[in-house]
């Protein structure tokens, strides 16, 4: 009967400290997972950042270079065609002919030379 008591006891015991083990294990398997979690999102705004600064220098600065540029002609255009007013030859002026023509049909465009429309 002693032999019985000794054993409940030993395995009682070693009952308790595996769960205790299991406990412990478990605490650390949740903070190992918290860790890998803040790795992952530091690593997805690294890498959103590499996104943007890609974008950035592969889109938005050559856009804005050429908006720039574009910027720079229609504002060319604009001067010239100010100047029309001032022109000697601007009774006969086949592109103030050809500018008023776009303003007034929108469409004049679309049309060929022998004046059928595509």
């Amino acid at each position: 009967m002693f032999t019985i008591e000794w054993t409940s006891v030993i395995l009682g015991m070693l009952t308790m400290l595996s769960s205790f083990g299991w406990l412990f294990d478990r605490r650390r398997h949740k903070h190992e997972m918290e860790g890998l979690r803040a790795d992952n999102r530091q690593k997805e705004m690294n890498l959103g950042k590499d996104y943007v600064t890609e974008w950035r220098t592969y889109i938005a600065e050559p856009l804005e270079r050429e908006v720039g540029e574009l910027r720079m002609e229609v504002k060319k255009l604009r001067d010239a065609i100010q100047r029309i007013d001032r022109c000697p030859h601007r009774d006969n002026c086949p592109v103030l002919d050809g500018v008023r023509g776009d303003e007034e049909s929108g469409d004049r465009s679309l049309e060929t030379r022998d004046g059928s429309k595509e």
